[in-house]
């Protein structure tokens, strides 16, 4: 699957101070989902995304956003 977002995950977690691991327990997933979707290796369903935002106090948009045509 082309991943269609770029995201802002990393970029968050450290501004939180939290783990891929951390992340992951609060929003129900595992490590290795977090590490996939910072790597791009596929893009988050509508509600991981906006449990993930929720955890950063953002808008889905400030940690996700669509990709330029390549």
């Amino acid at each position: 699957m082309k991943t269609l977002f770029k995201n802002e995950i990393k970029v968050y977690r450290a501004k939180f101070n939290l783990s891929q691991g951390d992340l992951a327990s609060k929003v129900g997933v595992r490590r290795e989902t977090i590490g996939n979707l910072e790597h791009g290796k596929y893009n988050p369903s509508l509600m991981l995304a906006m449990q993930i935002a929720a955890v950063f106090q953002v808008k889905v948009d400030d940690v996700f956003k669509l990709k330029e045509n390549e």
